[in-house]
């Protein structure tokens, strides 16, 4: 009888090679040495980050792009608080992630001990499941269920607490098998009946969302509303889902949207709902849909069973995952006339001219015009990355995304996820261009990954637009109390200098015309580069200046 006598940490590590991870983020931890050490003998990358926030970001950025769980280990206390935001955004935005973090040893709970922190209570609320292992021989099955939680239903983050002294006992285990999450499949009667209800249907939309996707998935949606001459738009930060350059696209349901786009989901009388919440942000503060009863036929799928008329009700309810519903997509027939089929043309043309039109724009760089400079050049493949401000309203906007995984963005509205996510895609797409767009406050909140990004020679450019404050607090300062500033004021170092420093190429871009010369320049560089644009801060949107904004709420009498 053969024996496989391991270290806890040699076990953990071999159930991670057995789930196929090629990848893990850390910033290491006297904590969890145990796994450090068998990670030295792994098949295993290992990325040194600079921050657990920065390091919790690169992985959810994988998982976005593999669909299998991201994976980080950080140290106790400290090493676990910083990693909580990136927890919040994987729970938030539905993405697979898998956090391990280094604890005290068992025979000094609740003693108050160094760095000592009740893991289960503090990420119970933003996890999908908190566990911490006191038997090493007990890793192979928690592990097993660790990546079956974070990819059924909906998908998202789980964190698994490690004692230290666990990590060093040893155990004769078996290793679990590699974890695969199984499909919800929609029943033929729900697929019939959604055929009815299109084919009844004079003025239907469909808006996309949520994770879980693939390409097959979004190839066979993309075929199916080609069938249907049916206008699809995406859900907030889900540009992803469909090509920007089809027919049927129309465009971003998220902040600031295209007002017919708007009006447009309102006047529908039937909404396929695939993949999505609609929550705060798409819905335009819970406004598109009356709760519970939207006045629309609404046709909810959604893979996991709990999110089906938590906020809205839906008229049909389609407990399913995306690839699974597109998949059975296939066998619907579209009716032999379409009576919607000028409304799909009209919805076009809307999104066109919502994107090729650009608005007039303070003197300066025009972000707009940055755009659409950027969606003529850019290689086909390449993958856009930012945060949360207004600067990335024009992104958004004005880009168009052709394929699966070329926009990362986190839908909880987190600062600083642009450049770490970034950084994360690069190394799981090494052939890609990646392009994060940051602002100001939002590159210096976790700017310091830049050195990762040079250490692993990431293919990055980060576009930082600068107009020296907290933008959005601003606009909404100068909204609800004009004139008077207060605390959204910044001073900034010279970006493109902090790039050469750290050893990456910089360049900074006062016109439209450098910004042209110095991305040619910084994407032949062959270095992780900086392109610190200055631009005007009266480039508050796409459609309006801080001074109109403060203008305004003077004209109303606001405070």
């Amino acid at each position: 009888m053969q024996h496989n006598m391991r270290t806890g940490g040699q076990i953990l590590v071999n159930q991670l090679e057995a789930q196929g991870v090629e990848r893990i983020f850390c910033v290491p931890g006297e904590s969890y040495l145990a796994v450090l050490d068998a990670l030295h003998d792994a098949s295993i990358d290992v990325v040194i980050c600079r921050q657990e926030g920065g390091a919790t970001m690169m992985a959810d950025a994988q998982a976005r792009l593999t669909g299998r769980p991201g994976v980080v280990f950080v140290t106790r206390g400290p090493g676990a608080t910083n990693a909580s935001p990136g927890i919040h955004i994987a729970e938030h935005d539905s993405v697979p992630l898998i956090l391990f973090i280094g604890q005290i040893e068992r025979s000094m709970r609740e003693r108050g001990a160094f760095q000592e922190m009740n893991f289960r209570s503090f990420f119970g609320s933003t996890a999908k499941w908190v566990t911490e292992i006191d038997d090493c021989a007990r890793i192979p099955e928690i592990i097993s269920r660790a990546f079956h939680v974070a990819m059924q239903g909906r998908p998202g983050p789980v964190v698994i607490s490690l004692p230290e002294d666990m990590l060093r006992d040893v155990a004769d285990v078996i290793d679990a098998q590699r974890v695969e999450p199984v499909p919800t499949w929609p029943g033929a009667g729900q697929m019939a009946q959604l055929q009815k209800m299109l084919w009844a249907a004079q003025r239907p939309i469909a808006i996309v969302g949520g994770t879980s996707w693939n390409p097959n998935a979004c190839a066979a949606l993309q075929r199916f509303a080609g069938r249907f001459d049916l206008p699809v738009a995406v859900s907030f930060r889900r540009t992803m889902l469909f090509d920007g350059e089809h027919r049927n696209f129309a465009g971003e349901i998220g902040i600031g949207p295209n007002p017919k786009l708007k009006a447009r989901i309102e006047g529908a009388d039937l909404v396929l709902l695939l993949g999505a919440r609609m929550s705060e942000m798409p819905s335009q503060s819970y406004t598109l849909f009356a709760i519970p009863g939207p006045k629309q036929r609404l046709v909810h799928v959604h893979a996991d069973a709990q999110e089906l008329g938590r906020v809205y009700h839906p008229e049909l309810g389609i407990n399913a995952t995306p690839a699974a519903f597109c998949a059975s997509l296939e066998a619907l027939q579209p009716p032999q006339s379409i009576p919607w089929a000028g409304e799909t043309v009209q919805a076009r043309a809307d999104y066109i001219g919502w994107t090729d039109v650009l608005p007039a724009a303070p003197p300066g760089i025009d972000l707009g015009r940055v755009m659409h400079w950027l969606r003529a050049n850019l290689p086909e493949d390449n993958i856009i990355t930012n945060g949360a401000g207004n600067y990335a309203i024009w992104p958004g906007r004005f880009l168009r995304f052709r394929r699966f995984g070329a926009h990362l963005a986190s839908t909880s509205g987190s600062m600083g996820y642009g450049v770490p996510a970034g950084i994360g895609a690069s190394l799981t797409r090494p052939e890609a261009l990646v392009v994060a767009f940051a602002g100001d406050g939002c590159f210096l909140m976790n700017g310091q990954e830049f050195a990762t990004a040079v250490q692993y020679n990431a293919k990055i450019i980060i576009i930082v637009v600068d107009n020296g404050m907290y933008g959005t607090i601003r606009m909404h300062q100068e909204r609800e109390y004009p004139g008077r500033i207060s605390g959204t004021q910044l001073r900034n170092p010279d970006f493109a200098a902090l790039a050469r420093a750290y050893g990456g190429h910089g360049e900074t871009v006062t016109t439209n015309a450098e910004f042209e010369t110095a991305f040619v320049r910084a994407r032949d560089s062959g270095l992780p580069a900086i392109l610190h644009l200055k631009i005007n801060p009266e480039s508050i949107t796409p459609q309006t200046t801080l001074q109109a904004v403060r203008d305004a709420a003077l004209q109303r009498g606001a405070r």
